[in-house]
């Protein structure tokens, strides 16, 4: 133990003598962590939330019987079936907006907690008998999360108003709630609601999963098991896995920056290695004491990037809620609560980082002979077959890639795939300049152009890690960068085409339903009146929304379809066919011309796949059928909602004459301009995070290259001196060293373009397919590529200020000094 003490001061000595390198190391394991960290508490919170959402009532034992064609339905039924002996227990849910909170999404559930399943419990909790006496006695309890409490900015007893100007019990927090959710009791809820008799579903024990309904209610009601049912964990896994894959990213990005200053720092030890092993430590010793050394800095970097990767989280948190809450309809806690197991788990990931940086470092010096670390040229001779290997191994890793394009069917292989062609690149990198650089060479014929390239090419080792780095983030962004700009340009077309009709309507009943399609049928300004009716239904376990429209001149002209038979349109009013969305087509694996059939209340319903089209951002799939077809087999069945086409341009007064007419809220007259808006808004929500993680990433590349220079130059005079003793002026070594580093920029830029292409025909052409199901078309942007090259360059200028201006400055007695140990 005291060798292994000793040993450890000697090595620790190195980083007091060179605290950039030093730096070096903690800024890369901060960075990698904090970005990695950050990324897995956005997902591991919002994991949480769909946990506590699904074990709201107990989890998975208990099944819920829902309206078989979807909506709410007469409490009666709850009635007869407890007579007929079934446990069933009432539940109402709807959205509830307060007052002065109308940007918050809140739902409301209304229960009749007597009644509940057995072995049922609360968000885990079971409810006392005091708690049931003040939920149910008047004027009742709001029970709701203690995240939502402090995010409403409202404190525990207060009663706030509901936009129509009826108040809430009063509010109590209950701990192990899903946020976002509002529990009262189903009397309450009605009233809240404007639902008077009226439920959303019957909660059921699992002992009654395979009981026939009684006959009366067979047609009106559906028992929904666990398998039917497509959780917020499986809709939201595709947005997890990217957002994962960018914090992956910046982790590797991040190790690079560590793993280079450690290489570095590793070689300038080369004669305390030999004088160690010279005085008795053995080669597993003094890899011991180099592993403790790793896990030290590993543990400081770990716990710096686990407090800032939690301020990360913290910072992007409102931006991903807001994306799942518009792409799922997923409520997220607004705060982060994470637990004690999961900061264990993530530092132990930024120790596996640490150690992963400096395996090969260790793994060389391991292999190295004792006298070979003596030799000034051991590490360049084992750079120099480093290459070789780096490029057998990116061809690999391209083959790899290829075989995952070709074989692949899944998300998780689409990813590999990519991993695969970014890291065969990266390798690949060096092994290009390197080859680049020996071929310019000999056509340079001026001395000092010759020593220029020479020595680009004897930089190139150090700064391999840091431009694989900047290659990587480049890529990341032109590929990233290309996908988002055309899927906004795609998506506002898509928008503009689907959401023509001036205002959207959504009656709260079927009576109400009739009423108005009749009052707005009188109305002049009304052009024309589209109804739709919908039906909620799974198909191979993927939710799915089928929905029934009369045939109007409006579909055809503003309803476009990516592949469609030659009288699509014609034969889907005649009820002969279906349209469906791309990404059911492809979970379902239909094509044109093949038949598909729906369960329904009067049976199998087959119809020919007309056509397929765009239905972006949809996580559920979509089918269009004709009205009358619909109605038939799902007897009873009212509009749920209306699109109304008008002759002027007066919106407010049809809105205003609307609500007088039948006292409708703002929630269910949405105009045009609104929703687009509406939609919008969610979109740049939903990118906000990919966008500051891609740019966070750019920054970690920005700084690996920056430390790299500022390592090196540390070992720069050397080899400067002599070219200043041979008449070279400090200012024009200090440009030449600056051109040099725009060269090797500018070489990895001009290799970082085909590649953020070809990463951007994956995101849209594989990625995005196998998470969505949907592909949209490849769009190259010169302006955006041309503002990243400039990025690119402005920040390896940047990264080389600090280094050349100490290199300006250097006074001649330090190049001098450079000669003092010369024989």
């Amino acid at each position: 133990m005291a060798v292994l003490g000793w040993t450890l001061l000697a090595l620790a000595n190195h980083w007091r003598r060179h605290p950039v390198q030093l730096f070096a190391v903690l800024t890369g394991l901060w960075l990698a962590c904090g970005l990695w960290v950050g990324v897995q508490a956005l997902n591991g919170q919002a994991r949480d939330s769909y946990a506590r959402a699904s074990q709201l009532f107990g989890g998975d034992r208990h099944y819920a019987l829902v309206a078989r064609h979807g909506g709410l339905f007469p409490q009666r039924h709850f009635v007869e079936l407890r007579r007929a002996g079934w446990p069933v227990s009432p539940l109402l849910q709807g959205p509830l907006r307060l007052r002065g909170l109308e940007e918050q999404r809140l739902q409301l559930i209304g229960i009749e907690p007597l009644t509940l399943p057995a072995g049922s419990a609360l968000a885990g909790r079971a409810a006392g008998h005091q708690q049931l006496s003040r939920f149910l006695g008047p004027p009742g309890r709001t029970w709701i999360a203690v995240e939502t409490l402090a995010q409403l900015g409202l404190a525990p007893g207060a009663r706030p108003l509901r936009v129509t100007g009826q108040a809430l019990p009063p509010l109590q927090a209950w701990p192990g709630l899903p946020p976002g959710v509002l529990l009262v009791d189903i009397g309450v809820a009605q009233r809240l609601l404007d639902a008077p008799g009226q439920l959303s579903r019957l909660l059921l024990d699992g002992a009654f999963g395979e009981a026939e309904l009684p006959q009366q209610l067979a047609g009106q009601l559906v028992l929904r098991r666990g398998e039917e049912a497509v959780g917020l964990a499986q809709l939201t896994e595709s947005f997890h896995l990217n957002l994962s894959a960018l914090g992956l990213l910046a982790f590797v990005v991040g190790l690079f920056i560590a793993h280079a200053a450690i290489g570095l720092a590793l070689e300038q030890r080369r004669a305390l290695l030999r004088s160690l092993r010279a005085c008795g430590v053995s080669l597993r010793g003094l890899l011991l004491a180099l592993t403790l050394e790793l896990l030290a800095l590993g543990l400081l970097g770990g716990l710096a990037g686990l407090l800032s990767g939690y301020g990360l989280a913290a910072w992007l948190l409102p931006d991903v809620a807001a994306s799942l809450r518009g792409l799922y309809g997923a409520e997220v806690a607004g705060q982060l609560g994470l637990a004690p197991s999961w900061w264990w788990g993530a530092l132990a990931i930024c120790l596996l980082g640490a150690l992963l940086a400096g395996a090969g470092s260790l793994l060389r010096a391991a292999r190295l002979p004792v006298l070979a670390l003596a030799q000034p040229q051991a590490w360049q001779q084992a750079q120099a077959r480093g290459l070789r290997r780096q490029a057998w191994l990116a061809a690999a890793l391209g083959l790899l890639a290829g075989l995952t394009l070709w074989l692949g069917d899944s998300l998780q292989t689409g990813f590999v795939g990519l991993a695969a062609l970014l890291l065969g690149a990266a390798l690949l990198l060096p092994v290009l300049l390197d080859g680049l650089l020996r071929a310019v060479l000999p056509r340079c014929r001026r001395p000092l152009a010759q020593w220029f390239v020479a020595d680009s090419r004897q930089q190139l080792p150090g700064l391999a890690l840091a431009l694989m780095a900047l290659l990587l983030a480049l890529a990341a962004n032109v590929g990233v960068g290309s996908m988002t700009e055309g899927f906004r340009q795609t998506f506002g077309t898509w928008l503009d085409q689907r959401l023509a009709a001036e205002l959207y309507l959504t009656p709260t009943d079927a009576e109400q339903s009739v009423a108005i399609e009749s009052w707005l049928q009188r109305r002049p300004e009304v052009r024309a009146v589209l109804p739709s009716w919908r039906v909620e239904l799974p198909l191979k376990g993927w939710p799915t929304q089928l929905t029934g429209i009369r045939d109007h001149p409006h579909y055809r002209a503003h309803w476009p379809l990516l592949q469609a038979s030659h009288d699509a349109w014609e034969r889907l009013a005649a009820g002969q066919g279906l349209l469906l969305s791309e990404q059911l087509a492809r979970r379902l694996g239909l094509r044109l011309g093949e038949r598909l059939r729906l369960p329904s209340p009067q049976g199998g319903w087959t119809l020919e796949v007309l056509g397929i089209y765009a239905d972006y951002g949809n996580p559920k799939g979509h089918l269009l059928v004709e009205a009358t077809g619909l109605q038939r087999h799902w007897p009873g069945l009212a509009p749920r909602s209306f699109g109304l086409r008008l002759a002027g341009e007066d919106v407010p007064g049809l809105i205003q004459a609307l609500q007088a007419r039948f006292a409708l809220d703002d929630s269910r007259l949405i105009d045009q301009t609104t929703l687009k808006a509406w939609s919008s808004r969610v979109f740049e929500r939903t990118f906000a995070a990919t966008t500051a993680l891609n740019s966070l990433t750019l920054g970690v590349a920005g700084v690996a290259l920056f430390i790299s220079l500022l390592t090196l130059g540390q070992g720069r005079l050397n080899q400067l001196a002599p070219l200043w003793a041979l008449g070279v002026t400090r200012a024009r070594l200090a440009w030449l060293s600056l051109g040099q580093t725009l060269l090797l920029a500018a070489l990895t830029l001009l290799l970082v373009l085909p590649l953020g292409l070809l990463l951007a025909w994956w995101l849209v052409a594989v990625i995005n397919v196998q998470a969505f199901g949907w592909r949209l078309p490849l769009q190259v942007f010169p302006g955006q590529l041309l503002q990243l090259s400039g990025l690119a360059l402005l920040a390896s200028l940047l990264a080389a200020a600090g280094p050349l201006w100490r290199l300006g400055h250097c006074t001649p007695a330090a190049l001098l000094r450079s000669f003092v140990d010369e024989r």
